[in-house]
């Protein structure tokens, strides 16, 4: 992980968890850290982290003998928390549901850290863990980066456009600040959004 990559992400996610209001362990938020850093330079195997539907990846995972299930749990929460973060509004427009991705997301944590799990310790939350728990937390954190993300990358008319329609579709109150700063205040009527 490069430094300057991951200062940069480091600043994001406690930017992102502030205004999201999500309290996470130092050692959560540096994890997130470094999902963010992976998927900004993706290996072959995270690249391919969709190429099998989430329900057969979840049992292959689990079906692995110890330390390639350890390893396949840890990489399909990695990458349902880095996809429903980044991408939620496209997998809801495929027509696959949200929260089921999500507990997919859920499970591979919690699994990965109950293998972690010592018997006589008596450590309340390990990071996995407190992944799982707070999945929603957590992919609510990732999607503050991405819109974060989105919002600073738009330098011209389409840009706005196309971050209004993101609105349309989200009502992200990140993106209803940026549309604001640039003279545009999206409000919702009583039918709809206007």
């Amino acid at each position: 992980m490069s430094p300057s990559v991951a200062e940069y992400f480091g600043s994001v996610v406690d930017d992102a968890l502030r205004s999201r209001n999500v309290k996470a362990s130092p050692a959560a938020s540096q994890y997130v850290v470094g999902i963010l850093c992976d998927f900004a330079r993706p290996s072959e195997e995270v690249e391919s982290a969709f190429s099998k539907p989430l329900t057969f990846q979840l049992r292959d995972a689990l079906e692995a003998p110890f330390a390639e299930r350890f390893r396949r749990l840890r990489a399909l929460g990695d990458s349902v928390l880095y996809a429903v973060g980044f991408f939620g509004g496209h997998i809801e427009l495929r027509g696959i549901d949200r929260r089921y991705v999500m507990h997919v997301g859920s499970s591979a944590y919690s699994n990965a850290a109950a293998m972690l799990h010592m018997p006589g310790r008596t450590e309340k939350f390990g990071v996995l863990e407190e992944l799982a728990v707070q999945f929603s937390d957590f992919v609510d954190v990732l999607t503050e980066i991405a819109e974060g993300a989105i919002a600073l990358g738009t330098r011209d008319e389409r840009g706005v456009l196309k971050l209004y329609e993101r609105w349309l579709r989200t009502g992200s109150s990140r993106i209803a600040e940026e549309l604001g700063a640039r003279g545009i205040i999206p409000t919702r009527a009583v039918e709809g959004i206007n």
